[in-house]
């Protein structure tokens, strides 16, 4: 199933079904934790050079739109 520009993936089989970027196993939850542990978005870049930064932005946005539905189903 592809969502979000096809950037996001979601792969039963892969990373136990969580979203991934454009296929690749790094998940939106390892981008997550990157950020949060400090790393800027070009330095997740030098050190995943297959990323770009539409792809980390996009992992945010769809970060974001998941909270808010978890949120307003609450």
């Amino acid at each position: 199933m592809f969502i979000y520009k096809n950037i996001i993936t979601i792969e039963a089989g892969k990373r136990s079904g969580k979203p991934c970027i454009r296929g690749m196993r790094i998940t939106v939850e390892d981008i997550l934790r990157y950020l949060a542990s400090g790393m800027s978005v070009e330095e997740v870049i030098e050190d995943f050079p297959e990323l770009t930064r539409e792809d980390i932005l996009t992992a945010l946005e769809f970060s974001a739109n998941r909270q808010q539905r978890t949120a307003l189903a609450s």
